[in-house]
């Protein structure tokens, strides 16, 4: 056996660490909600949000999120438990975040495009026992609430805090107003929480598995503190506190626009221009209106602005900083968005069970086309072989990667069989292909063996089976990703159908419409007369797979 010392124990990374960089840092050991008091303390009377047209100061949100924790105790939440949040990117959602945490109570995401059936899943199984969500989605909170352990429900609408806001409608019969709620506590009364930063959960973010069952991965108030400071110190050359403006259509829901957006915004003191929903148009004159400093975004965002033919002529030119994450961005993109902006891309990898932080670019070191960067502080990363997932393959050389640092989970909601697969001996085993070279830059070789990236969101061929499977006229199907020039990913459905029950790609589609979130759609489906199998009758993707790439499947 080799004596030669472990390459990823060397950390080869840290020579390529900006100069201001340090190796190891110390984490806050607080609750989350410290970062919206420091915020408060140091710019409070900065504004935090700017929503349709109208803002909010860090003042402001301290004060709404301290009334509306006020409100939710006198209804019964208590620590540990679970309050569901279904919003858009707007100022609710800031103000429900820290008030949910605020009492040790804990954040379950709710994806505000999912359908009536994906949101009961959710609801089961976290435990929610309340929602907070759009009085224009209350029908779905409604529809489920007898199937799930939902108590109450809690409105807002879009206007409440925009420019209009008097005219902002009533609350849905059977559900409590936001606002109410917030009117009916003249002083905040708080109780007193201790945290355990280490332990206690302050999210619940969900992702899917190779089943295609949700897991929501729990995310401690430590977990989300340490990526805030991990971003903040890898990049503070290019920021000031109290002085930025961040352009967020990542959505808050999910743990990159969760993390990168509403925790990193507030730590930073930063100005956090909220856009409810992926418009260019919009996001063209938020960018015109706020000249912001920083924008993190996908691939797909930064395609659809370079393709628009007001970009070369906006204030993109005011942005500093640009992040891309979710997915790999092509070379001529990022090269194109510099070039047009006058900013510097900084592309990471991170999962959900990573608090959407694992890697980045540095900004004065080498860059390689088709690297995930290098492991920000405190974090490690190494290559595992497949067969004992604990040697490490030799420089160069593909395996399983995996990661450890104070910003991965602690585990998966109820399922701790799925938690003992993914967490080993401090490691988080990702699934992933990669491999690391002499440099310590680590490159992703393929994603996990049967997930679709569409848009930066993780879509799980199993779940769409499912549905399809509910149709009368279908017999058998396969569910692949295939490129998308746009999306990175599209998904694609092979369907056997049954005898006798001829059925349109048409209908199919509008079959799903009504059972999946739109980026969850089929978008390309070919009929066949069989799907290629193994010896023991499993169906087998990567043949699909193989015929999509050398052209051998019509598209």
């Amino acid at each position: 056996m080799s004596t030669n010392p472990s390459p990823y124990t060397q950390k080869p990374w840290l020579k390529h660490y900006d100069y201001w960089v340090p190796a190891e840092l110390s984490y806050p050991r607080q609750s989350i909600f410290t970062v919206l008091n420091i915020a408060a303390s140091h710019y409070g009377e900065r504004p935090a949000t700017a929503f349709l047209g109208a803002q909010l100061t860090y003042n402001d949100i301290k004060a709404q999120a301290e009334k509306l924790a006020t409100a939710l105790a006198r209804l019964g939440i208590q620590k540990g438990d679970r309050v569901g949040v279904m919003l858009p990117n707007c100022p609710q959602y800031v103000i429900s975040f820290f008030a949910i945490v605020r009492l040790g109570a804990i954040v379950a995401n709710v994806n505000p495009i999912y359908t009536p059936r994906e949101v009961e899943v959710v609801a089961k199984d976290s435990g929610m026992r309340m929602i907070i969500t759009l009085d224009v989605l209350s029908h779905i909170s409604l529809g489920i609430k007898a199937n799930t352990s939902i108590e109450q429900i809690i409105t807002t609408s879009v206007q409440a805090y925009g420019q209009d806001q008097r005219h902002a409608p009533a609350a849905p019969e059977g559900t409590l107003s936001f606002s109410a709620l917030l009117a009916g506590v003249e002083k905040p009364e708080l109780p007193s929480v201790e945290i355990n930063a280490e332990e206690d959960v302050a999210a619940l973010v969900y992702t899917g598995g190779t089943t295609g069952t949700p897991k929501g991965a729990m995310l401690t108030h430590y977990n989300l503190f340490a990526p805030a400071v991990q971003c903040h110190v890898w990049s503070q050359e290019y920021t000031t506190r109290g002085h930025e403006k961040f352009l967020l259509v990542i959505p808050y829901f999910h743990v990159y626009g969760l993390v990168v957006g509403l925790v990193y915004g507030t730590f930073a003191g930063a100005l956090q221009i909220l856009i409810p929903k992926y418009d260019v148009n919009m996001l063209l004159a938020a960018i015109n209106t706020y000249e912001p400093s920083f924008f993190p975004g996908v691939p797909t965002l930064f395609i659809s602005l370079l393709n628009h033919p007001e970009a070369a002529h906006s204030k993109l030119g005011a942005i500093r900083r640009l992040n891309s994450g979710s997915a790999p961005c092509p070379v001529e993109v990022i090269e194109r968005i510099e070039a047009i902006s006058s900013a510097a891309l900084f592309e990471g990898w991170g999962m959900t069970e990573t608090s959407a932080l694992g890697t980045s670019t540095a900004m004065f070191a080498k860059r390689k086309p088709g690297s995930i960067g290098l492991p920000v502080p405190n974090t490690e990363l190494k290559i595992v072989d497949f067969e004992t997932g604990t040697t490490e393959v030799p420089l160069g050389e593909t395996g399983e990667l995996c990661i450890r640092g104070p910003q991965i989970m602690k585990g998966y909601w109820n399922k701790p069989a799925e938690t003992a697969d993914v967490l080993r001996d401090g490691w988080l085993y990702t699934g992933d292909v990669a491999r690391m070279d002499e440099d310590g830059y680590f490159y992703i070789v393929q994603r996990k063996k049967d997930m679709i990236l569409v848009s930066g969101y993780n879509v799980y061929p199993n779940e769409i089976e499912d549905v399809l499977f509910m149709h009368a006229a279908v017999k058998e199907c396969a569910v692949i990703g295939v490129p998308d020039q746009y999306r990175g990913e599209a998904v694609k459905a092979f369907i056997v159908l049954k005898d006798g029950t001829p059925v349109t790609v048409e209908e199919i589609q509008d079959f799903c419409r009504e059972r999946l979130a739109k980026y969850k759609l089929p978008t390309h489906i070919e009929f066949m007369e069989a799907l290629p199998k193994s010896a023991v009758g499993k169906v087998l993707r990567r043949e699909l797979r193989e015929q999509e790439e050398k052209g051998q499947r019509k598209n």
